[in-house]
């Protein structure tokens, strides 16, 4: 059967190939009137070709569009995403993209539901970091759809699977709290989990928190950059941790309240890897930086704080009715008595 002027055509290569059949489209002609084509692809069999080729006229990207990688798709939609994401955001969404390596060279076109889901079944993280993969391979897909780049968005077709026992939150115990205190005075980075658990910050809350944003003489801080719009907020400082906020601030012309060694930005993966990892190890415990936030709002309740109060100080949304987002308004020394009760 003939196909209609401008449909593409379908061809046999010579020679023995593991994809012999090309579809091709005519796209002009040159000045000596000779056919220019625009290729759209190898495939193993004419049926694949041919179909490859009802596809493309279903949906008629460029030749760019064709052989664009999934690299190249992240940097594309990053380039616009990052310029209105917070800090912590992009983290993450950094964070994903390396854990995806396996694809970053294949064609967008010919990623389907089994590399994305090879791609998160290979992954050793836990539940909380697959999920951000997830996310990230949604927005690539839908920008991709956006941009004609697909028309199938496979994405929405990845599992993440069972939850693993590494992700489940875990608080401090009262006698793993003790033994930080313990051992606060040999190593000032101790004061880190003293804070987060004081605090109920997150731990690139924590990282991110500069000098400019602490006022002692109030006993509070502010929360400027978060993954949500509730952690946007203002934080008590605990008289038992005063101390350690007046150190840190005194300690170098670091603009961060958190340094290293040399008085730079901490960045988590330097955190995580020669700080918290090497310690929790040394001390036998077996806890996430995430887990000094459950820490935080369990102590709160354990000592029936109210839980809106606990909401505020911790920077959850989740649960909080509209009278408690929008009619509620705590003063910070309302904070500060909440805190300091734990």
């Amino acid at each position: 059967m003939k196909h209609p002027n401008g449909y593409g055509s379908v061809y046999k290569l010579s020679g023995k190939r593991r994809k012999p059949w090309g579809v091709r489209k005519t796209i002009g002609w040159d000045e000596k009137g000779k056919q220019l084509y625009q290729n759209i692809g190898y495939y193993e069999t004419r049926t694949d070709a041919m179909l490859a080729l009802a596809e493309f006229n279903k949906n008629p990207y460029t030749m760019e569009s064709s052989s664009i990688t999934f690299a190249e798709v992240f940097e594309k939609w990053s380039k616009k995403k990052f310029a209105k994401t917070s800090q912590s955001s992009i983290n993450g969404y950094n964070a994903s993209y390396k854990i995806a390596k396996n694809i970053h060279s294949m064609r967008f076109v010919d990623i389907k539901k089994d590399h994305l889901q090879a791609v998160m079944d290979s992954c050793t993280k836990g539940h909380g970091t697959k999920r951000k993969i997830k996310v990230l391979f949604n927005q690539l897909f839908k920008y991709a759809l956006e941009n004609d780049l697909v028309n199938k968005d496979y994405s929405k077709f990845v599992e993440l699977g069972e939850k693993t026992e590494v992700s489940a939150r875990t608080r401090f115990s009262n006698a793993e709290i003790k033994k930080l205190w313990e051992n606060v005075e040999r190593n000032e980075y101790v004061q880190v989990y003293i804070i987060l658990i004081y605090t109920g910050l997150r731990i690139s809350e924590l990282l991110d928190l500069k000098k400019e944003h602490v006022y002692l003489d109030e006993r509070s801080f502010d929360v400027v950059d978060s993954k949500t719009e509730a952690g946007i907020r203002k934080v008590p400082i605990a008289q038992k941790i005063y101390d350690y906020f007046v150190y840190w601030m005194n300690k170098n012309d670091c603009d961060y309240l958190i340094s290293t060694p040399d008085g730079e930005h901490f960045k988590y993966r330097n955190y995580y890897d020669s700080y918290w990892k090497p310690f929790m190890e040394e001390m036998k415990m077996n806890h996430r930086p995430h887990d000094t936030r459950h820490t935080t709002v369990s102590l709160l309740a354990s000592a029936n704080v109210n839980q809106t109060i606990i909401k505020k100080i911790v920077g959850h949304k989740g649960s909080m009715s509209l009278t408690e987002k929008v009619y509620t308004h705590f003063e910070i020394q309302e904070l500060i008595d909440a805190i300091d009760k734990i």
